[in-house]
């Protein structure tokens, strides 16, 4: 896939004569849409879901039109993806932060760092196809940038064939993809807007609803009996032991430890904070701390089996503070070869993590020696961070807060608002549907 992939049209905002104030539904009101809106997709046979900046507020991350949003902060947080949503049932109209394409294969990489760049442009790395190695380039789009066509096309298909279109958090202002829903209208579809704003497309909406997204989906979610899962993070990280080679005849050797991320040695490592590293049997060894990237300890010592104590300090922001890891070596023998399947692994660590309520939980997902050289490389995933969708609030409890907000005048370099579509088929469809 190159880059004539993309349609010649540039997105553009048609912002209109909209106010930024903020209208919230009494409670009474509120709860009767969110049964009404749990009637619709309990009956809808091909539900879209139409997603802007204001689903990713209760994440803490700021939208873009809101009293508190901030002009260059945009909807391209993949926080769809990390939900569970399967890429297939995803059209990602303005991009991916987090994600690389290969404009030549069209190869996909979903990164745990946001790319360094925007606007289409190279990246500092490339495809790990042997047969392209093609320089990768970051998916998020700049003003000028053209829609993809594949996502377009997508997202085009599916809103021709919704009987129900729910838009949530989006000002519905950015053109052409603020018009995908009204694609629905021609087939007989009804179209539901949750937003704490008005939007140009309200008068063509079935149903209305002002109210945070978060917890009219929450409504919605308990309603239809389907429970909100818990989001378990999981990050994965390689630890390369490299034995250079024995000195002397009392047969010293040379050794380095490196900490690195799955993407490439040079890629960050945005939830590590630091790494310690230590030697139980050897207490007269001192305890290295590596404070900043690259994670990496040298030593030279005698040859024989050392036991090492790897303290992964998580970021600020996980879950818990840090992760011991045994790390024995042989230098004489390998340590023999793990390759698990991945799916698997992170499966059976989430299921003990929601189980036992706590993160910290690691498991070794590969490990392999690299042939003719004494290095071995091993595959860690570690469950960062859970979050539990809390208790929320009865309705009639909520205060009702109205408040207003001039638009920011800050020079914008880019923008995405109705960034995302995730289509399912077929009764029932929100059980597929995580709402993280």
């Amino acid at each position: 896939m190159s880059l004539g992939y993309v349609q010649k049209l540039s997105f553009k905002e048609d912002v209109g004569t909209l106010g930024m104030s903020e209208i919230f539904d009494p409670p009474n009101v509120l709860q009767q849409k969110i049964e009404e809106l749990a009637s619709l997709i309990e009956e809808s046979k091909h539900l879209v879901v139409f997603t802007g900046a204001g689903i990713s507020t209760s994440c803490g991350i700021p939208d873009f039109r809101g009293p508190k949003g901030v002009w260059t902060l945009q909807n391209v947080d993949s926080i769809h993806l990390r939900s569970g949503i399967p890429r297939e049932k995803l059209a990602e109209l303005h991009g991916n932060s987090f994600m690389e394409i290969c404009p030549s294969c069209g190869a996909e990489y979903l990164r745990d760092f946001e790319v360094e760049t925007i606007g289409m442009k190279e990246t500092p790395r490339r495809c790990s196809d042997i047969k392209c190695g093609a320089k990768l380039r970051d998916t998020v789009l700049d003003w000028e940038d053209a829609l993809p066509r594949k996502e377009m096309n997508a997202a085009s298909k599916h809103c021709r064939m919704a009987d129900v279109v729910l838009c949530l958090g989006t000002s519905l202002q950015i053109t052409p993809a603020c018009n995908l829903p009204l694609k629905s209208l021609r087939g007989g579809g009804k179209i539901v807007i949750v937003n704490l704003q008005p939007t140009p497309k309200d008068k063509k909406a079935w149903l209305v609803v002002h109210g945070m997204v978060d917890q009219v989906m929450a409504g919605v979610m308990e309603r239809l009996n389907c429970q909100i899962s818990p989001y378990v993070r999981i990050d994965l990280f390689h630890v390369i032991f490299n034995q250079t080679h024995c000195i002397g005849e009392r047969k010293y050797t040379k050794w380095s430890l490196r900490v690195i991320s799955v993407h490439g040695e040079k890629a960050p490592l945005s939830f590590i904070k630091s790494v310690e590293i230590s030697f139980p049997d050897r207490r007269e060894l001192k305890v290295a701390v590596l404070q900043k990237q690259p994670f990496v300890l040298k030593r030279e010592m005698l040859l024989r089996p050392l036991d090492i104590l790897l303290k992964i300090n998580l970021s600020d922001g996980c879950g818990c503070q840090f992760v011991n890891i045994d790390f024995p070596v042989n230098f004489e023998e390998s340590s023999g070869c793990v390759n698990l399947d991945k799916d698997k692994v992170i499966q059976k660590l989430k299921d003990v993590t929601v189980q036992d309520q706590c993160c910290g939980k690691f498991s070794v997902i590969e490990r392999k020696n690299v042939p003719g050289q004494k290095k071995e490389l091993s595959t860690y995933a570690v469950v960062t961070n859970i979050v539990k969708y809390g208790a929320i609030a009865p309705i009639a409890k909520l205060s009702v807060v109205n408040t207003v907000a001039k638009r920011s005048k800050e020079k914008v370099d880019i923008r995405s608002d109705d960034c995302l579509m995730a289509s399912c088929e077929g009764e029932g469809t929100m059980k597929k549907l995580r709402v993280q």
